[in-house]
């Protein structure tokens, strides 16, 4: 890319040339007058800081003016597009916090791959200021994820608050996550205010939702509110109904300083960000606090609130929530549940959470094997800012150096798949996912594996192994009458077992399940889809491990297996699977020098087997004239040449072969 000059004023300093080259370069601060060379990404990032700064010194905030009385912590919940990101611009708008005529819609939704999905991933907060009965008002709102494998998203932002929306969409009603998210508030004890959404559409129901939310969650519907908040109708009642009936947080101003962590991400200038909520006392700017986790001692260096960018205001007392710098420069030191308090005044620590258990496993290789360590690098800038995403490094002898990691679901899996490669210009390979399998020992002890090379051997089976273990999962599905027999049909051949189903009104059906999870980490979510015409939606929640029986499948080509095609799966699968991996390997192995035979086995016992006849070349094509035995010793001569190549030569499996067996092995599933 051509470097360009530009005008652009950096930290209150002018500069007169500056040349802009590409992404990946490194920058080069100069003197004045001379010309300054910076990385894109580096600038914009530069730019938005001192528009931060500005807009800082213009607002000029004073939250002693806010008393506990005067503040509502509050979250948005739904089911993923339901419209939870739309209404928080809306009521941002509202507040004044941002002009109606933003650029960006979804401004809480601050990853590329949020937008580019319409998703939310990552929970963000947003403190508003509004006036009310001639009262000033401080609303803390975090707007929060809504598909399943975003849960420990949900449950820690709720942490923080006394009270919720749950968002309703008017056409599809209460579906799998509303469900979900709503006990999730409600164990919680917040007061849940239900918010009928797109009202406008052609389709819209809102007296059958209404009725809905009033059957399967017992809420009091008098006064629900209807609004479109895309269109803005009917907006404008939401604040006033959360400050009457949210109660304002219970803390107090004038006791020892005892703050809440419950999200945090990792800057590059300033080290770790960390957002608290401030349950008692007050915390300022230069106070020394310490960890009640780690007992680490570290000094506030900012403190401010999210408005929506950091707006640095000093100051934050009890009830408040804001952003806290205090030069953590380690993302692991930020252990999400943390309490923090004055070295002087030790307090008791706030009851935490539990850390957030990884799923779904799967390696992840580079495609040349020269881009380890920027992938290395790549992998742990994306971790810094995700504590649920578990890395281990392993090796394969077919794919080389690479890592195990876990994720909450196979849509995490996926995003961070996308953001690899759309962030860091990455080029992976990732093997089929697989689930945390438990081994139970003769004497009394336990092992997880994640891992199919951990799978114990026939001789450790039979000798020390008492039991074999799956996870288990409690899932619920919501969907209209019309197609429960399909979807028991597809729970069914995913060894489901029926725990319940009740109707939620006249034409839609909520079923409960006990399905294995390494059941529907496979495509189950694309199925269901398929088969109720996309009207079904899906959540599921822990229930622990039950006894299976569970048997490694081992890949063997020229009778020696190959460690990154293992698979654990139960034993009623084994042979459908065996026969249908045979097969596509088959189609995606180029062809040798000599015959190629592709088998699955589960130990000494073959599944199925594929066979790749060799390359031939015609070794008789200047034979010319003469006895047909001339030929003929031709063809033996090529014959014995292969059996020898065969006994001492190794298949060359190119890593492109791997590639395609797995990106054929996920589309041949989803179009089942």
């Amino acid at each position: 890319m051509i470097s360009r000059p530009i005008f652009f004023n950096i930290r209150s300093q002018f500069y007169s040339k500056i040349h802009i080259i590409n992404r990946n370069s490194s920058y080069i601060l100069n003197r004045i007058n001379r010309p300054l060379y910076i990385n894109y990404d580096n600038l914009i990032s530069l730019q938005k800081r001192d528009q931060s700064s500005s807009s800082n010194s213009d607002k000029n905030i004073d939250l002693s003016k806010f008393p506990a009385e005067n503040i509502r912590n509050f979250s948005i919940i739904a089911h993923v597009d339901h419209g939870k990101s739309t209404l928080a611009d809306r009521l941002l708008e509202l507040t004044g916090t941002i002009s109606s005529n933003h650029l960006h819609q979804q401004v809480l939704d601050k990853l590329t791959v949020e937008r580019e999905r319409g998703i939310t991933v990552k929970a963000q907060t947003c403190s508003m200021f509004y006036k009310y009965n001639n009262k000033n008002y401080l609303l803390n709102l975090i707007d929060t994820p809504g598909h399943v494998d975003f849960n420990y998203e949900v449950s820690r932002s709720l942490a923080a608050c006394q009270g919720t929306i749950l968002l309703v969409d008017s056409s599809q009603g209460i579906q799998a996550q509303t469900v979900a998210n709503f006990f999730l508030a409600f164990n919680e004890g917040l007061t849940v205010i239900p918010v009928i959404n797109k009202i406008d559409l052609p389709t819209a129901e809102p007296d059958r939702v209404i009725n809905q939310i009033e059957s399967t969650f017992e809420l009091d519907v008098s006064d629900i509110a209807l609004i479109s908040a895309k269109s803005g109708i009917g907006v404008d009642k939401i604040l006033p109904t959360v400050i009457e009936k949210i109660p304002p947080p219970s803390g107090d101003i004038n006791k020892p300083l005892k703050a809440f962590l419950f999200d945090s991400w990792y800057d590059t200038y300033v080290g770790v960000v960390c957002i608290m909520a401030i349950v008692d006392g007050k915390l300022q700017k230069g106070d020394k606090i310490m960890s009640a986790y780690s007992e680490k001692k570290y000094e506030v260096v900012d403190i401010g609130i999210m408005h929506p960018e950091q707006v640095t205001t000093g100051y934050l007392h009890a009830g408040q929530v804001g952003y806290v710098i205090c030069s953590m420069k380690v993302a692991a030191e930020a252990h999400i549940g943390d309490t923090f308090y004055h070295i002087k005044n030790p307090v008791e620590p706030l009851p935490g959470f539990e850390p957030a258990k990884s799923m779904v496993f799967a390696g992840v290789f580079p495609t040349d094997a020269n881009e380890f360590n920027r992938l290395d690098e790549s992998i742990n800038k994306l971790t810094l800012n995700d504590a649920s995403v578990s890395v281990q490094k392993e090796t394969s002898t077919a794919l080389g150096q690479g890592w195990r990691i876990g994720f909450l679901g196979t849509l995490h899996m996926d995003v961070f798949r996308q953001r690899l490669e759309e962030e860091h210009d990455a080029n992976i390979i990732i093997t089929r996912p697989t689930v945390p399998y438990k081994i139970i020992y003769r004497d009394g002890t336990s092992k997880l594996i994640r891992n199919p090379i951990e799978f114990p051997d026939s001789t450790e089976m039979q000798n020390k192994v008492s039991e074999l273990q799956e996870p288990i999962i409690m899932a619920t599905i919501i969907l209209p009458e019309d197609y429960m027999g399909s979807i028991m049909d597809l729970c069914g051949s995913r060894r489901g077992e029926q725990l319940e189903y009740n109707y939620m009104d006249e034409s839609r059906v909520m079923m409960k399940y006990c399905i294995p999870l390494a059941e529907i980490v496979t495509n189950f979510h694309d199925e269901l889809k398929s088969k109720s015409s996309g009207y079904a939606s899906f959540d599921y929640e822990d229930m622990g491990y039950q006894t299976s029986d569970i048997v490694k499948m081992n890949v063997l080509i020229n009778k020696k297996p190959v460690d990154a095609l293992a698979a654990i799966l139960h034993q009623s699968q084994v042979a459908h699977v065996g026969r249908e991996w045979a097969k596509k390997l088959s189609e995606v192995i180029p062809k040798q020098l000599y015959e190629v035979i592709i088998q699955t086995a589960v130990g000494g016992r073959v599944i199925a087997r594929e066979t790749i006849s060799a390359m031939r070349k015609n070794v008789t094509a200047k034979c010319y004239g003469g006895d047909v035995t001339r030929k003929m010793k031709l063809l033996e001569k090529q014959k014995e040449g292969k059996k020898k190549m065969k006994m001492i030569g190794n298949i060359e499996l190119p890593q492109k072969a791997f590639y395609d067996f797995l990106t054929k092995d996920s589309s041949t599933s989803k179009k089942k």
